[in-house]
């Protein structure tokens, strides 16, 4: 599937497939390999025709064995979301969207406790502040313009796209840090985390107030005011919380 992609798509793509294929942490199994790809493919962040790494490379990638990796291939298989193709150019592909991906989302948050919920935030609010707050002390203005670039890309944007790009702006900021501990860590917890934040991003209005935050956040980066930059990420995903709350007691009624 062949598409052309701007810098700032690219390097949104780059990251969010740094994301899906983060290894699995502490210990990785066959079920938790599937649900990452299949949350992957039904959010439209890996594509249609798209070809996935080998078993090996999966069992490298996600710190699992082979065997692991071959169980959770074919799980998505029985699921209808990849085919495999024998021959040189074979391999497993992207067969199916997901359309149900949010209803599958929403599920999973509502399975969640609100105190389980919260906590995860917290932690990845932590994350996500700490690398704001030393990308303020390190980014260029290069770097500033482009993560600029990165934000009013995912503002314009919808399905698929917006997602990537949220992805591309965390994981931006995280390398921005020069921490490449934030930035595993930041990695690690966007595979996690990032697809139940994004159920929130499904209302325009959450998407423009989301893309305001960020616009803030890139004034602090620029202004060099880690203090401000750590403040606007802890209150922006404090905020995309509870729009998930939100969601979760909806689901409820």
């Amino acid at each position: 599937m062949g598409m052309s992609w701007g810098p700032g798509a690219a390097a949104a793509r780059s990251a969010t497939h740094a994301a899906i294929f983060a290894p699995l942490a502490p210990v990785g199994r066959a079920d938790a390999v599937a649900q990452r790809l299949a949350d992957a493919i039904q959010l439209g962040l890996l594509e249609q025709g798209e070809r996935l790494p080998t078993e090996q490379e999966l069992g490298r990638q996600f710190g699992v064995a082979t065997v692991t990796a071959r169980e959770a291939l074919e799980s998505l298989r029985s699921a209808g979301l990849i085919e495999t193709r024998r021959g040189r150019a074979g391999g497993s592909f992207v067969c199916g969207s997901g359309d149900d991906a949010r209803t599958a989302l929403v599920s999973r948050l509502a399975a969640m406790s609100r105190v389980e919920l919260r906590d995860m935030g917290l932690v990845y609010g932590l994350i996500a502040a700490g690398a704001a707050e030393r990308a303020a002390l390190f980014a260029t203005p290069d770097e500033v313009d482009s993560l600029a670039l990165l934000v009013e890309g995912g503002a314009a944007a919808n399905g698929a796209a917006a997602r990537r790009a949220e992805n591309g702006i965390r994981l931006e900021v995280a390398a921005l840090s020069r921490s490449a501990r934030l930035v595993s860590e930041q990695v690690r917890l966007q595979a996690e985390f990032g697809p139940l934040l994004w159920i929130a991003l499904q209302e325009q209005a959450v998407v423009a107030g989301n893309a305001a935050r960020h616009r803030r956040l890139i004034a602090a980066i620029a202004g060099e005011s880690p203090e401000e930059a750590r403040a606007v990420v802890i209150e922006q995903v404090g905020w995309l919380v509870d729009r998930l709350l939100a969601v979760r007691e909806a689901a409820e009624r």
